[in-house]
């Protein structure tokens, strides 16, 4: 039996771990390796990469693409995709999310995990519509999360949905790794009951539930999984490739995978995690296995970002009780799924509640954008005293708040001038406008400086 693996080292692994801080230098030797491994796909790009990139690393995230495409032109590259989010934190116009889409499949990706944050299926319709027309794969995408008002038929009728929009595939992220193996089954079974398109599982090992996650998702009929290579793996991560390969493979399923090759990658990502370890980006403390996390629902990601946030303010003895108020919060919002943008929208939220010793003292402007309606539908009823406070006697949004904002493209162009030198440039702009500008000052730079250097050469 076909069974498909997607690793997720050079994009999942690395950011719930580390907060993305892995640059294009740290993994480019091993990607000619990774290309011949036999995964059905590597996610390599989307989620926080984008951002990453162009914030800390000083990278350009289209060239990063284009790179390992160049490396990896025989498997397939996967990305995640925020919907009508992008990779950024607000709602964007159709017109740049088409134009986005496009160009990712341009410069190389094959599948596109499709998401929204709030399960508001009308906000992931205009990426999977381009995606494709362009003729790549389109994954529509389940958030999972536990709530008095998420079950199995919801997730089944969002199924239906998914399929009815006509995604290839469809997946079911479980991004805090709280889906227990019995949950995992019963999901997957009433998935594929009532849908012809393939389900794939992805969670984390945050709880210790991954690995027989993952075993019962393959004996339900998953078509395939997401794992990390050793070093990158556990944790906040997603389950070991090679652990996963090789009990599946004794259980009769054929993974595809080479398993001489994987060896090759490990070893080669052994010294990059110690690097990132010696320094203290990799921090241990997000390997450990958090029961906890059954309760407070907090993706690899999310943990990863506030224990670096706690440490900047000198805070981080407060990590427990940022932790007790991070469900709170999400009750207080209609028990949003804690995933991007909302996990760090309710955990900053919560940090703030906690450091300035009242709740709700001080409420983030995402925060108040979401109470409005900005990013769709709230899942549940949000708490009434708290939307008094950010909304007065203004209206919640009913509509679709995409279809409000006009076309960002030429007005970013116009604005760029000769700073933008291709439509993924502007595109940079439009999704983080401070980062992608001093980006694009400091390319500049080095560019003038290579060119004074090459005639005093000549």
């Amino acid at each position: 039996m076909k069974f498909k693996i997607t690793e997720t080292v050079l994009r999942d692994a690395n950011q719930s771990l580390m907060a993305t801080r892995m640059s294009i230098k740290d993994f480019e030797g091993i990607l000619e390796e990774m290309n011949k491994a036999g995964y059905y796909s590597v996610e390599c790009w989307g989620g926080a990469t984008f951002d990453s990139c162009l914030r800390y690393l000083g990278e350009d995230p289209w060239e990063r693409l284009r790179i390992i495409r160049k490396k990896m032109p025989d498997c397939k590259l996967q990305m995640l995709l925020r919907g009508q989010n992008i990779l950024g934190y607000h709602h964007y116009s159709d017109d740049t999310v088409r134009r986005f889409v496009r160009c990712a499949i341009k410069n190389g990706i094959d599948i596109i995990r499709i998401f929204d944050a709030l399960n508001d299926m009308r906000n992931i319709k205009t990426a999977v519509d381009e995606c494709l027309k362009c003729k790549g794969h389109a994954q529509g995408t389940i958030c999972y999360t536990l709530s008095p008002i998420d079950n199995i038929e919801k997730y089944v009728k969002t199924g239906k949905e998914i399929e009815a929009m006509g995604c290839n595939s469809l997946c079911i992220k479980d991004m805090a790794g709280i889906m227990s193996p019995k949950e995992c089954y019963d999901l997957v079974k009433a998935l594929t009951d009532n849908i012809k398109i393939p389900v794939f599982v992805h969670t984390h090992s945050t709880t210790g539930l991954g690995y027989m996650t993952y075993l019962k998702a393959a004996e339900a009929g998953a078509a395939g999984i997401d794992c990390a290579t050793s070093c990158f793996s556990g944790g906040t991560s997603q389950p070991t490739t090679e652990s996963m390969v090789y009990t599946l493979t004794q259980m009769g399923y054929d993974c595809g995978v080479k398993y001489d090759e994987l060896k090759k990658i490990n070893d080669f990502f052994v010294p990059v995690a110690k690097k990132y370890m010696e320094n203290g980006t990799f921090d241990p403390y997000v390997l450990s296995v958090k029961v906890d996390a059954l309760n407070y629902q907090i993706p690899g990601g999310m943990l990863s970002n506030l224990v670096s946030q706690l440490k900047a303010q000198n805070a981080i003895d407060r990590l427990d009780e940022v932790l007790a108020e991070t469900p709170k919060v999400r009750k207080d919002l209609g028990y949003p799924p804690l995933v991007t943008p909302m996990s760090q929208m309710v955990g900053v939220q919560a940090t703030v509640n906690v450091l300035m010793g009242e709740r709700y003292k001080s409420i983030g402007k995402e925060v108040k954008a979401y109470i409005r309606g900005e990013y769709g539908r709230a899942p549940g009823k949000i708490n009434e005293e708290l939307k008094k406070k950010v909304l007065g006697d203004e209206k919640v949004i009913e509509g679709r708040y995409a279809e409000t904002i006009e076309p960002e493209y030429e007005k970013a162009k116009k604005y760029l001038g000769s700073k933008a030198k291709s439509e993924e440039d502007v595109l940079s702009y439009i999704a983080f406008p401070q980062n992608a500008e001093k980006f694009f000052d400091e390319r500049e730079m080095k560019s003038a400086l290579v060119a004074t250097y090459s005639i005093r050469e000549a």
